[in-house]
């Protein structure tokens, strides 16, 4: 088995999110996104054997396949509009993900700006207010940044607990989780507000307070605020060789190892922590805009002399058929 040095951030979050699943019990799991997939069947193999998990679209599963594969074993069929009977009735635990999340716990995944008249337009709210007032939610981050974790939402699409409360759906609000690429947080804190419950290996809690637009209350002293668990052998056995051993998971949370990208776009490695025994969980970009990505033209010898490829207009093609010739007439004797 791979030594302590050889878990990732990617493995960290995994057993995190499991970790928000694992005392659910036979509850009906929904989460979006890779790493959200990842976590959630690593429960159903480890902690919770009792989760019922879908392929994503119309069917329940018995079996627990690798991510993005094909399922073997079908045990049930929930048909789309039978999803909104579940989401009603109330025995389901969705993960979703968050553009926005403010320390009141309310999520946006609707636009950005003014909403009569938004700077970026995103998903729109779909389930999100549905989920958040009458299912159990938790909310994966794979990039914990100020842009994220504001002050307040330029929208509301997904309910926190005060809001929730002053409308009067307050019953079945229950905001479980936030699993962050720095961190783990509940909206136990103060009012309802966002609490950080501990910090990945190698994350410190000034790191995740660098982090964030709005403010992240901590119980007791900072040093008091545990680290997060490493997984286990068996799950990381479970992670690797049964549910990714193709590592899409690094699509989300990139291995330590993986260069990071400078400014001007050129390639920069991210040293390895001495002397803990595991690698850094702080991502370079993290507390500091997101580097951008400006590569050198990919340009191979003699490009400029290929022929650049037409695409005719519709005017052209209407030229060029009025200049083809007409056809020769038969013959008199055909």
């Amino acid at each position: 088995m791979s030594e302590t040095t050889d878990i990732t951030t990617a493995d960290v979050c995994a057993a995190a999110i499991a970790d928000a699943f694992k005392d659910d019990g036979e509850i009906f799991a929904s989460p979006m996104g890779m790493l959200p997939m990842l976590g959630v069947r690593l429960a159903k193999l480890t902690s919770n054997p009792d989760l019922v998990i879908s392929d994503g679209e119309a069917l329940f599963l018995a079996g627990v396949p690798p991510l993005f594969a094909k399922a073997d074993k079908v045990e049930g069929w929930i048909p789309f509009r039978k999803v909104f009977d579940v989401v009603a009735y109330g025995k389901r635990h969705v993960m979703m993900g968050a553009t926005q999340i403010d320390r009141h716990g309310n999520q946006n995944i609707s636009a950005i700006g003014d909403f009569a008249q938004p700077k970026r337009q995103l998903l729109g709210s779909r389930g999100a207010p549905g989920n958040t007032v009458n299912n159990r939610t938790s909310y994966w981050v794979p990039r914990h940044s100020p842009r994220v974790f504001v002050e307040a939402v330029d929208i509301v699409s997904g309910v926190g607990p005060s809001r929730a409360a002053a409308a009067g759906a307050a019953r079945f609000n229950d905001i479980h989780r936030v699993v962050s690429n720095l961190g783990v947080l509940d909206v136990n804190g103060p009012e309802r507000t966002l609490r950080l419950l501990s910090v990945h290996p190698g994350v410190t809690v000034a790191q995740v307070r660098e982090a964030s637009g709005c403010a992240i209350h901590v119980d007791g002293a900072d040093s008091d605020v545990p680290e997060t668990r490493l997984p286990t052998t068996e799950e990381l056995l479970v992670i690797r060789e049964v549910l990714d051993p193709k590592g899409l998971r690094f699509k989300e949370v990139p291995r330590p190892e993986v260069a990071q990208l400078s400014s001007r776009g050129s390639v920069r490695r991210s040293p390895t922590s001495s002397g803990s025994g595991t690698r850094s969980c702080r991502p370079a970009w993290a507390g500091s805009p997101a580097p951008v990505w400006s590569p050198a033209p990919l340009t191979p010898a003699g490009w400029a002399s290929w022929p650049a490829p037409r695409c005719p207009t519709r005017s052209s093609r209407r030229r060029s058929s009025r200049s083809r010739a007409a056809p020769t007439p038969p013959s008199a004797s055909t």
